[in-house]
């Protein structure tokens, strides 16, 4: 998440980015592994102008992802993947949905408490719920038995504060949007690569040759746009 500045309601942006899958050497033909893959991402982070907020996904290591960037900003306190980040124009709380050895995700009854009770905080503030794994089913059915597993009870807490203009989420490698729990859910693309768009049967859904993606929210007082930033070869990203 990179964001851009409310006491009295401006805009902000939030960039939203997902499955990095970071690859090493000019010719690597997959994602680098493990704390190599972090070291790459700290050097990336290290020129980035502004502010990043990181959450583990399923092919992470909360504990590794703490002792690579506990001692960086970008990983709030450092100490926990799930924390609360309050800037003036919105509250963006960072929930941790990895499961070890799953590929789905879970939140489980601590953590959902923790969401309720920050964003419980700042009633009067927009807020970003954010997380790896969406609480809504895609339409892939390959992708769809990998989601979040506790979806019902992350949706009792959302519908409880209505200043949620998004809940945040990755894990399927494409652009996707649903109503959810009175608010809007939303996938962002990987900056990796694309899932097919496979929804005639369970089969794996393989990769397309789409452009890597991110997404930009645009939050402008109470009213949240987002917008698909392509990202590739024949489209660079210009200022915003």
């Amino acid at each position: 998440m990179l964001p851009g500045a409310l006491a009295t309601f401006s805009r902000m942006l939030i960039a939203h980015l997902s499955d990095l899958h970071l690859m090493r050497g000019p010719l690597a033909a997959g994602p680098a592994a493990g704390l190599a893959e972090y070291a790459t991402l700290r050097t990336i982070l290290r020129r980035c102008p502004v502010p990043v907020h990181l959450l583990p996904g399923n092919h992470d290591d909360p504990a590794a992802l703490i002792a690579r960037f506990g001692d960086t900003p970008y990983l709030g306190n450092g100490v926990s993947p799930s924390y609360a980040v309050e800037y003036p124009q919105a509250t963006l709380v960072i929930a941790n949905s990895w499961v070890q050895g799953s590929p789905a995700g879970c939140l489980g009854p601590a953590q959902l408490a923790w969401i309720d009770q920050t964003l419980g905080a700042r009633r009067d503030v927009p807020a970003f719920v954010c997380l790896h794994h969406p609480p809504v089913p895609v339409g892939i059915p390959f992708l769809d038995g990998m989601i979040l597993d506790d979806a019902a009870a992350l949706a009792a807490v959302v519908a409880k504060h209505p200043h949620v203009v998004r809940v945040l989420a990755g894990h399927v490698h494409r652009d996707a949007s649903a109503l959810f729990a009175g608010t809007l859910m939303t996938t962002a693309p990987s900056t990796y690569r694309q899932a097919a768009l496979r929804l005639h049967d369970a089969g794996s859904p393989g990769y397309v040759a789409d452009p890597t993606s991110f997404l930009l929210h645009l939050l402008d007082g109470t009213t949240c746009v987002t917008h698909s930033v392509a990202v590739s070869h024949a489209t660079a990203v210009r200022a915003f």
